[in-house]
């Protein structure tokens, strides 16, 4: 069996197969936007984190939120404990940021609407967070960019159109422009304000362009995307357009473009897909790289490297997109849209190997790319972010990135916007611990809510999705005995010869006849029932089970949350208390397969520690015992009550239904709140899934949600006997 409260093996987490002698990138601290409100402030307004930059000594941030209208400073001198340095209000809305020195420069919009349109660039003290300075730069501005010796700014005036005017089409005045502002002695040059007319250049709304995103290389030529015309500028430091081109299109084939059937099937084809690049940045003199968010007719799903000529050096295709998928991070509610969104990108070289970095702003993740070879980038990591990264900040000189994360869930009672910081380190990488890279054929996953161990070999496991996915339910194969773990096969639970329909899977365990017994939560409203089902190896519904009456009278939305067998006897935990149950009480429900019998135990949950719920997530039977994941419904500094207990078999004597039940003793085994707070994230809610092999190792995962309103990330970690880190 294994041991109670141990709390060592937080590193079980690990999950790479580099070895230590590596380098990697790995998040060592999160800071939650709302930190930043002063003392009496209402905490629950929203807050963001967009565009991100870093004063020159590397030790401060400075980031923009938009519904405050503020920037954020915060504190790095000590990366691993960010300190919260205040809010400086714009009396407006801050679009983005950049510093020179001590120095921020701030573009902000200030447009009455779409037509009226106006903006200004404030000069911000970083030290006594006083603005210094403003100048009127005559429209809206979205990205801003400082050149690399500090003498100059570019300011991308976006002058953005009206989305529900006419489809969103082009044209719709006033067209945008390039902005340039010398900087004097630390200060922007109000006087020395000019413009770059870029209309008459895109084959697409060419009399209305549209800036997003500037950068400036090592010569002072500052490239810009036009998204919504899908078109690149380069302009020369005197303001004259050098070179202009299309960003072109892509056909994407075995793509997801469907988001209604909550199924991933990578079988379908866009063909001729407009890039509508975002980000922009340079990589060298030369070369630069987008991010292919798309806008309202594209976005290609990746990224890609330009050479300033307008040569495609590189694309990556849908290969970003997969490596989305092989981390359990793919939206496939966004599937008929863009897919993960590719947004934001930075350029940066980390002891001597060159790097981009690619934010998936639905999929809320980061790729790493070494672009020594800028035709055959490799892809070498994926990094976990908050929700929705809109900005990245590289500081090579501390070996350090920082990415701003702008989704704020306040008013869902979930997780808040977050600033995360990084570190190049001689270490493993810490993410993913769970990947389905290396499968036979491309594996999508997510929403994993519950686990079964293989008796028969140490480390294989099973897991199911809910009903996120309804129209794909799946058993998947698990290898736990590699780092990361490896999803290997995934099984389509069916009935009739089609994916079976009105299912909601919380709980799998083995029949020992090579086939599983699945526990379905019901929801009433959509007719999908509170049942049990027996599938054969092959994934064949043969058998469907219904609650008894004497369950069913009492029934909220709330079932079975696992399922876990001993010899005839199948246990399923009941998430929360039903009509009949006393309160803060559970049932856990026994069914007998030979006599076809039930009864129950009842169970007492911890009582929440503040608002909220606290339930049960699943069972699993090993060596005399019954392990029970208990946990709240609460995220991030929230979260409270993440544990496993136990209960002897010896009490788990199920009496009949509608009388008296027997309360069980449980003992805490384990809090997995370090596990939990392991990768220096927020903490997650949903722990979904326990199993125990042979050897007594337990293995723990949690619920993504399907990457809705959630940061994607899949936390897979194990512990034994002997409290040590082994996955």
């Amino acid at each position: 069996m294994f041991r109670l409260l141990s709390y060592t093996s937080v590193l079980a987490l690990i999950a790479a197969s580099a070895s230590a002698a590596d380098m990697n990138f790995n998040r060592i601290s999160s800071f939650a936007t709302p930190l930043n409100m002063a003392a009496g402030e209402d905490q629950d307004r929203e807050t963001s984190s967009e565009i991100i930059a870093v004063s020159d000594d590397g030790m401060r941030l400075v980031y923009t939120d938009s519904p405050l209208g503020v920037v954020g400073l915060i504190d790095i001198s000590d990366p691993a404990a960010p300190k919260p340095l205040g809010n400086v209000d714009m009396g407006g809305e801050p679009t983005s940021a950049t510093v020179i020195g001590n120095t921020a420069f701030v573009a902000v919009n200030t447009s009455e609407d779409y037509v009226a349109v106006g903006g200004k660039l404030l000069t911000v003290d970083i030290d006594s967070k006083a603005v210094t300075a403003e100048c009127d730069l005559g429209g809206q501005p979205d990205s801003i960019a400082k050149s690399k010796d500090g003498s100059f700014l570019v300011v991308a005036i976006e002058n953005e159109r009206d989305e529900d005017l006419n489809d969103g089409v082009l044209p719709q005045m006033p067209a945008g422009q390039v902005a340039m502002i010398d900087v004097k002695n630390g200060a922007a040059d109000c006087g020395s304000l000019r413009f770059t007319d870029v209309t008459g250049l895109a084959d697409i709304g060419a009399d209305d362009p549209e800036p997003e995103f500037v950068d400036i290389n090592g010569l002072g030529e500052t490239v810009v995307t036009l998204q919504e015309n899908n078109h690149l500028v380069v302009i020369g430091r005197d303001g004259k357009v050098i070179s202009h081109f299309s960003a072109g299109a892509v056909t994407l084939e075995n793509v997801d473009l469907t988001d209604e059937r909550g199924a991933l099937r990578f079988t379908e084809t866009q063909a001729d897909r407009k890039r509508e690049p975002d980000a922009v940045k340079w990589i060298d003199d030369d070369h630069f790289a987008i991010a292919n968010e798309g806008d309202y007719e594209g976005g290609s799903r990746g990224w890609t490297i330009f050479n300033k000529d307008g040569t495609v050096v590189y694309d990556s295709g849908m290969s970003f997109e997969y490596a989305v998928v092989e981390a359990g991070h793919y939206p496939d509610k966004r599937s008929d849209a863009k897919g993960a969104e590719p947004e934001s990108i930075e350029v940066a070289s980390f002891n001597g190997a060159p790097y981009v970095f690619v934010g998936a702003e639905r999929a809320s993740i980061i790729g790493v790319y070494d672009v020594s070879d800028l035709a055959n980038p490799v892809l070498t990591q994926m990094l976990p972010s908050g929700i929705a990264p809109e900005g990245i900040v590289a500081i090579p000189s501390r070996n350090l990135l920082v990415t701003a994360n702008e989704k704020d869930l306040i008013e869902d009672g979930g997780v808040r916007s977050h600033v995360m910081v990084y570190e190049q380190q001689q270490a493993p990488a810490a993410y993913p611990q769970i990947t389905s890279q290396g499968a036979d054929s491309l594996i999508g996953w997510g929403a994993l809510s519950g686990l079964a161990a293989d008796p028969e070999s140490n480390g294989k496991l099973y897991a199911i999705n809910d009903s996120f996915y309804g129209y794909q339910p799946r058993i998947f194969t698990i290898d736990a005995t590699q780092t990361p773990a490896r999803i290997t096969a995934a099984l389509d639970i069916t009935r009739g010869g089609a994916p079976a329909q009105k299912l909601d899977i919380e709980g799998v365990a083995l029949d020992g006849k090579g086939g599983f017994w699945l526990a379905s939560e019901g929801k009433s409203a959509k007719l999908v029932p509170h049942a049990l089902y027996h599938v054969n190896a092959k994934g064949v519904i043969k058998q469907e089970i219904a609650l008894p009456e004497e369950l069913l009278a009492n029934e909220i939305r709330f079932g079975f949350e696992g399922i876990a067998r001993d010899g005839d006897v199948l246990w399923m935990p009941v998430q929360r208390s039903w009509k009949d149950d006393a309160k803060g009480e559970v049932k856990l429900v026994a069914y007998n397969t030979e006599s076809k019998e039930w009864g129950a135990v009842r169970y007492a949950l911890d009582a929440p520690a503040a608002a909220g719920w606290v339930g049960l997530s699943d069972i699993e039977i090993h060596d005399g015992f019954a392990y029970i994941i208990e946990r709240d419904n609460q995220i991030g500094d929230k979260a409270a009550i993440k544990k496993i207990y136990r209960v002897a078999m010896s009490q788990m004597v199920p009496a009949a239904l509608g009388g008296e039940l027997p309360l069980v003793e449980k003992e805490e085994v384990r809090d997995l709140l370090p596990d939990l707070k392991a990768l220096n994230g927020f903490v997650v809610d949903k722990v979904e899934g326990l199993a125990i092999d042979a050897n007594g190792k337990a293995y723990v995962v949690t619920d993504n949600d399907g990457v809705d309103d959630s940061s994607g990330e899949t936390l897979f970690f194990s512990f034994d006997n002997n409290a040590s880190a082994s996955n």
